[in-house]
Parts: C-alpha cells; sequence; structure tokens
C-alpha cells in the first residue's frame, strides 16, 4: 500500500528536489511505522522531503542499495525473518518478488557481496546468506552459520546475537558482530554456494556488546561501536590473514553523563577523509563525535551534541560527507545536520517525521 510522506520541517525553502538524489528511510511498521520511505535530498541544505512511502514488506527496519544504485534490499526484522528486494524507479521501490526467509528470527542488519545478501539474525544468533540473481531477486533456501556463546550480562548475553554483517573492503573477508557473546566472527564466503566459513573470532572486552563496525577509509583500521557499554573499540585489520586485533576502548559519553541514566549506543560512521567518526547514543540522545588517529590506532572524544529526537538508532553520512542524519526511532523523526569540515562537530539544520524510523540509506 502506498501514502503519502508526512510534512517537512524546512530551513531554507526552495524546491524540494524530487528529481535529485534520493533517500531511504526504513521503519518498524508494527510500531507504527509507514515501511519503506522516499525522500528527495536538498544539495544544499541536505533537507529531506518525504514524496512516498510503501509498507508492502513488514518491518523494514534495516537498508541496503545494490553499487549501481538500481534496487535496495531491505529485512523483515520478524520472527519469521525475511528480506525483500525492490527494484528503485522514480515512483519509489517497487517489490520484485515476494519476500524469502532467511531462515532466522529478526534480522535486524544486511549487506551484499559476492553475489550474496548477508543477513544478521538478532534474536537466533546466526547468519544467513541467500544469493541475488542476475535479475536482482533473491533466491534459496538460506545458507545458515549459527553463532555460539553467551556473554556476562544474563539479562542481554544468555546467548548469541548477531547484531550486523560487514564485508571487508577488499571483499575478502566477511565480518559479523555478535552482540551477545562479546565478539567479532571473520568469515569466508563460498561465492559459488553461499557457504560461510569462520576463519577466526575476535574477542572484546566481556560484557561490551559490540553492534555495529566500521571500517576507516585506509582499510586496516575498524572501530566497534560497543551497546552494553557506551564505548568505541578501535581494532587493527589484517586483510592478508584475515584477523582483527583491540588496540583499546574510547567512551562516548563525557565525564559523570552516565549518571543520567543508561546509554545504549546503536550506529557509528566514519568521515570519507578518515578523520572522525560520529556514534549514536541512544539514552542520553546524543552524537559522540570522535577524532581519530589511524595511524596511532586511536580515537578521542571531541564533544556530544544532542541528536534532535529521541533514541537514535541508526546514523548515516551523505555520501558527500557534509551531511549528517540521525533516525530516532521513538520521536519518530529524522534529524539532519551539517557537518564542520574542520572539527567535524555537526549542527543541527532542521527534521522531518518519520514515525519508528530505524535507518537512512542513500542512492
Amino acid at each position: 500500500m502506498a501514502t503519502t510522506g508526512p510534512a517537512t520541517e524546512r530551513t531554507g525553502g526552495g524546491p524540494a528536489h524530487e528529481n535529485g538524489p534520493r533517500a531511504y528511510l526504513g521503519s518498524f511498521t508494527t510500531a507504527g511505522g509507514l515501511g519503506i520511505t522516499t525522500a528527495a535530498v536538498d544539495p544544499v541544505t541536505g533537507a529531506l522531503t518525504p514524496l512516498h512511502s510503501t509498507d508492502v514488506v513488514p518491518n523494514p527496519s534495516y537498508l541496503v542499495p545494490d553499487p549501481g544504485a538500481r534496487r535496495l534490499y531491505a529485512v523483515s526484522e520478524t520472527p519469521d525473518g525475511a528480506a525483500a528486494a525492490f527494484r528503485l524507479t522514480p515512483e519509489g521501490p517497487v517489490l520484485l518478488a515476494p519476500a524469502v526467509p532467511v531462515g532466522g528470527a529478526d534480522p535486524t542488519h544486511l549487506t551484499l557481496t559476492a553475489g550474496h545478501l548477508v543477513t544478521a539474525n538478532y534474536s537466533s544468533g546466526d547468519v544467513s546468506t541467500l544469493p541475488v540473481r542476475d535479475d536482482g531477486t533473491l533466491g534459496g533456501p538460506a545458507r545458515v552459520l549459527a553463532h555460539h556463546g553467551s556473554g556476562p550480562r544474563t539479562d542481554r548475553q544468555e546467548g548469541p546475537h548477531a547484531h550486523a554483517v560487514r564485508p571487508d573492503p577488499a571483499g575478502r573477508w566477511l565480518l559479523s558482530v555478535d552482540l551477545g557473546t562479546d565478539a567479532v566472527r571473520i568469515c569466508a564466503l563460498d561465492a559459488a554456494d553461499g557457504t560461510l566459513t569462520v576463519r577466526d573470532r575476535t574477542r572484546l572486552r566481556p560484557g561490551s556488546g559490540p553492534r555495529h563496525l566500521a571500517f576507516h577509509p585506509a582499510g586496516d583500521l575498524v572501530c566497534v561501536v560497543n551497546e552494553l557499554d557506551p564505548t568505541v573499540t578501535l581494532c587493527r585489520w589484517d586483510a592478508e590473514h584475515g584477523t582483527l586485533t583491540p588496540l583499546g576502548e574510547t567512551p562516548l559519553l563525557p565525564e559523570g553523563a552516565a549518571d543520567t541514566g543508561p546509554t545504549f549506543p546503536s550506529a557509528l560512521v566514519l568521515s570519507p577523509d578518515g578523520r572522525f567518526a560520529w556514534a549514536a547514543n541512544r539514552g542520553h540522545d546524543s552524537i559522540a563525535v570522535l577524532a581519530l588517529d589511524a595511524r596511532a590506532g586511536s580515537a578521542t572524544l571531541v564533544t556530544t551534541v544532542p541528536c534532535g529526537g529521541h533514541w537514535p538508532r541508526d546514523l548515516a553520512l551523505h555520501p558527500d560527507g557534509r551531511h549528517l542524519y540521525a533516525a530516532n526511532e521513538r520521536s519518530g523523526d529524522v534529524t539532519w545536520f551539517t557537518v564542520d569540515p574542520e572539527t567535524g562537530v555537526p549542527a543541527r539544520g532542521g527534521s522531518v517525521p518519520a514515525p519508528a524510523a530505524s535507518c537512512v540509506v542513500f542512492a
């Protein structure tokens, strides 16, 4: 079902740039979300103007476009877990075929690599691969790699909880981040049949609860954002051997901020030049600004700024690096910021209503 997008708060006026770049907003339909919303992006201010939405797939909480920006893929974050392929058109995403089961429960993240779609399935604690056909549709059945283990936080780490999957820059390895076992698994993907084989497992600090990771543009540094303790772990990446070595942790909150209540970081993005990283703090409802030193393998907390809403589930950086976006799930909006190129500090530009917002991607 298609619905009309809500009105937008705009700061600079002017046209909606309906023929320019597009942003795609994922959301939780079971919490009142509109599904996948298409928005025009003002190339100067970064403002979003919703154009249309579709809820043909329940809970499309995370999205990824293909490299050619012809198609969009979504998880369906439900107990029966599925993934779906869409064709991108001027009128919005069009479902290519019925959603395909991923063989796991509550997929929270997905990526494209080596001709396959890979999902991280939170509740079942496993990772699934589906072949991507020449026409963009998804094949099956899914190949599933189970995670095993637990962590010291019995309320959240009673078992494995795969939360994100990411290929390395060379596309040789796949890294899966597991909140439940405080580990990042490095896997090899057989492009012929979709089988994943674990080659190494990096253990992070017990109870840290790693959630997402991002590669530094230099390729040999990885930033892991931890959900159960508001920190980022920097790791050295050895692409030749497929190994990840933790270097140290950096707090995502200023001193004393933890006294205001629990904080659960969610997403992290890096600037194209690798000088800065930004992490979303749910609870503290802020964006942490980090200065990175890739050679030393260190990060420094510069400041935090309000996220513009409540419970920022995702952060996204526009490909030009000038505008940052926070998907605020519980306040139901997406806020955009202009990034200061010298300091990395984002300044709020405006926001648009987006019920149960969960992610932002660009194509």
